[in-house]
């Protein structure tokens, strides 16, 4: 016996649902639960099933609350994000669809992450990644490094490689992780010279020194690894070195190994990353011992 077809599903208007849902957003009428959010302690109001039903993390948050026997009437206190943020990510819930600007897209960011909301996290680093400012693109940089936003990261990227001298001199630029400004150092892209980048890189060290309490040369070990010594003259070497007495900043192997450059006059090691010139490297005369010999070829 042939079995019947299953009956066709319309599909009515396709905004009216959310418009219909957007008018519940903080409306106390129906609302089952409330949250105090921020220092401002803002009372934001909501219903369970819907935020349970669109958000696993609520959902185990309220089914926490019925396994404990707390009060439903306790409101839940949100002390580490902003009213603004709490309220762009009840929109999405609600909506799907969300509301963002410069000032909270970064922690709307970072709740749609804690929140397992993948299509806001999109969202979010589409939006992010289309209103990069010098002001802060260190600090969506940050933000992509620290949620391995690998798609924001390399936006983040691109916009510094085009802007460093802008870049470097923002406070944002200053208060990046290692995990950061390695990411920056890594790129053969940067318009800009070894020569300012170290710069950079020691007031960076300095701060972060400053804030974490550890030596300049602890808090920068692995940063400046990716610095290309090679790049410099005998000259800005021997500047490096009297500027590096006075914090340690670089290893003394590190700048000894760019001198071992310099008296046989051609790349030995392991890191030939190290030896490339970026983008806005200033020609100097060493640097046609930089490339390798083509294999098979004589040493120059």
């Amino acid at each position: 016996m042939a079995t019947a077809p299953a009956p066709p599903s319309l599909q009515g208007m396709s905004a009216s649902l959310p418009s219909a849902l957007r008018g519940l957003i903080n409306n106390t009428q129906f609302s089952d639960v409330s949250f105090v959010v921020g220092e401002e302690r803002q009372v934001i109001h909501a219903h369970r099933c819907i935020l349970a039903c669109r958000c696993p993390v609520f959902q185990k948050m309220f089914s926490h609350q019925l396994q404990t026997a707390l009060s439903p009437q306790v409101p839940f206190v949100l002390a580490d994000t902003t009213p603004a943020v709490f309220l762009a990510v009840i929109e999405f819930i609600y909506t799907n669809n969300v509301t963002l600007t410069r000032r909270i897209a970064l922690e709307v960011l970072t709740s749609a992450v804690e929140y397992g909301l993948d299509e806001l996290r999109k969202l979010c680093v589409d939006y992010i990644g289309q209103s990069l400012s010098v002001e802060m693109v260190c600090e969506a940089l940050q933000a992509a490094v620290t949620y391995g936003q690998t798609d924001l990261r390399q936006r983040c990227l691109v916009f510094i490689e085009r802007h460093p001298q802008e870049v470097v001199r923002t406070r944002s630029f200053r208060e990046l992780s290692d995990l950061g400004m390695i990411s920056i150092l890594q790129s053969d892209r940067i318009s800009l010279d070894e020569v300012p980048l170290i710069h950079a890189v020691r007031e960076w060290a300095h701060v972060s020194s400053a804030v974490l309490d550890v030596s300049v040369a602890e808090v920068a070990q692995d940063v400046v690894r990716e610095l290309r010594l090679f790049l410099l003259s005998p000259e800005e070497l021997t500047t490096l070195e009297r500027e590096n007495a006075k914090d340690e900043l670089i290893p003394e192997v590190q700048i000894a190994q760019s001198w071992k450059f310099h008296a046989l006059k051609k790349v030995v090691g392991s890191e030939p990353q190290l030896f490339r010139r970026r983008r806005g490297t200033l020609p100097r005369d060493h640097h046609r011992y930089l490339d390798p010999p083509p294999k098979g070829g004589a040493e120059r």
